[in-house]
C-alpha cells in the first residue's frame, strides 16, 4: 500500500455550533447526506457524532446514532468511526453508549485528560440561534476533558477486546504519545495502531510544523513500523497541515468537525467540499488515495459486516 493515502473525515463534531455554520450537519438526514458525499468524494472513513435534531447540541443518544448509521452503511463502503469523545461534559457512560450498541469497525480515542479549551470562538459571534451556544463554548475555561488511565483500559477493553472494534488513537500533545506506548507496552494495544495527531486545540500542541516533526520523530522512536498515522489541524491549519503530512507519508483528517472553512475567509460548503480539496492536492503530488477497504486492509478492522447496525 506504498503511497496510498487515507482520507478520513469529521462530519460534525461536538466543537462547532450551529450558529457558526448553516453547512454543520445537525439532523440524522443531514449528517448522514454529507456522510455519503463524503465518501463519494474519496473519504475512506468517517468519523461521527451525533446531535440533537432540535437544536444542534452534541447527544450520546444511542437511537440518534441508529438513525443516520444503517443509511450510511447501506449507501457506501466507507469505514464508520464513532467517537467515544462525544461532546463536552458527557461522563464516560454517556460516551460509551452508542459505541457499545454499534459496535463499530473503528472508534475515536482521546489518549488522555486535557484542558481543551474552545471559549475564544464565542468572543466571534454576537447573535446566536440557541440559548445553549454561548455558554457551552464560554463554560470550557474551567474544563478538563477526562480519560484518565483506567477510563482509557475500559474503553479498550469493552470495545476493543469484546467488540473487535479498533481504534483511532487521538494525541492532542506529546504525552498522549507516552500514554499510547504504556498501553502498548503492556499489550493492551496491538499493532498495526492508528495515531491521529491533533494540531492547534487551545489546551494541546500548538500548530507548528516543526512540532509535527517531532511528534512525528517521537512516534518513530517509540514505536517503530508498527503504527499508521494520520493528522489533523485546527481551523485554518487544515489544509497546510493535511498536506504537509501527505508529503511525509502520513495520512489525512479533513471535516467541519475540524474547520469551518475551505479557504481564508470562505465557509466550505460541506464536508465533500474539503475532501475534494485535498484529493485533488494529494493527487497532484503524485499519491494516490486509499479505498474503503484498502484502508481497512492498512488498519487491520474487522469489516464492516461485523458491526451492530
Amino acid at each position: 500500500m506504498a503511497g496510498k493515502v487515507i482520507i478520513s473525515v469529521a462530519i460534525t463534531g461536538g466543537i462547532h455550533t450551529p450558529t457558526m455554520s448553516d453547512a454543520l450537519p445537525i439532523t440524522p438526514d443531514e449528517i448522514a447526506t454529507q456522510s455519503i458525499a463524503a465518501a463519494e468524494a474519496g473519504a475512506a472513513i468517517i468519523h461521527l457524532h451525533a446531535r440533537d435534531p432540535i437544536d444542534g447540541r452534541p447527544t450520546p443518544d444511542p437511537k440518534v446514532f441508529m438513525d443516520f448509521l444503517p443509511r450510511i452503511k447501506q449507501n457506501c463502503n466507507a469505514v464508520l468511526n464513532i467517537t467515544t469523545g462525544g461532546g463536552l461534559n458527557m461522563t464516560v457512560d454517556q460516551r460509551l453508549a452508542a459505541p457499545l450498541v454499534a459496535k463499530p469497525e473503528m472508534c475515536s480515542l482521546n489518549m488522555g485528560s486535557m484542558n481543551f479549551g474552545i471559549f475564544p470562538l464565542a468572543d466571534r459571534y454576537k447573535e446566536w440561534k440557541h440559548d445553549w451556544e454561548e455558554p457551552y463554548l464560554r463554560g470550557t475555561d474551567d474544563f478538563i476533558f477526562r480519560n484518565t488511565f483506567r477510563d482509557i483500559a475500559r474503553i479498550l477493553k469493552d470495545l476493543g477486546e469484546t467488540h473487535g472494534t479498533r481504534f483511532e488513537h487521538e494525541c492532542y500533545d506529546m504525552g498522549h504519545l507516552y500514554n499510547l506506548a504504556h498501553f502498548v507496552d503492556k499489550g493492551a494495544i496491538k499493532p498495526p495502531f492508528f495515531i491521529q495527531m491533533i494540531f492547534g486545540i487551545l489546551g494541546g500542541i500548538g500548530a507548528d510544523m516543526r512540532n509535527m516533526m517531532f511528534m512525528k520523530e517521537t512516534a518513530d522512536k517509540l514505536f517503530g513500523n508498527d503504527f499508521r498515522w494520520s493528522v489533523l489541524a485546527a481551523g485554518r491549519n487544515q489544509m497546510n497541515f493535511c498536506t504537509q503530512a501527505a508529503m511525509m507519508g502520513g495520512n489525512v483528517r479533513v471535516g467541519l468537525e475540524d474547520s469551518l472553512y475551505i479557504g481564508k475567509g470562505k465557509l466550505a460548503t460541506s464536508n465533500a467540499e474539503q475532501v475534494t480539496k485535498i484529493r485533488r492536492i494529494i493527487e497532484e503530488l503524485g499519491l494516490e488515495i486509499a479505498t474503503p477497504d484498502e484502508a481497512r486492509n492498512i488498519l487491520a478492522l474487522k469489516g464492516g459486516d461485523k458491526v451492530g447496525f
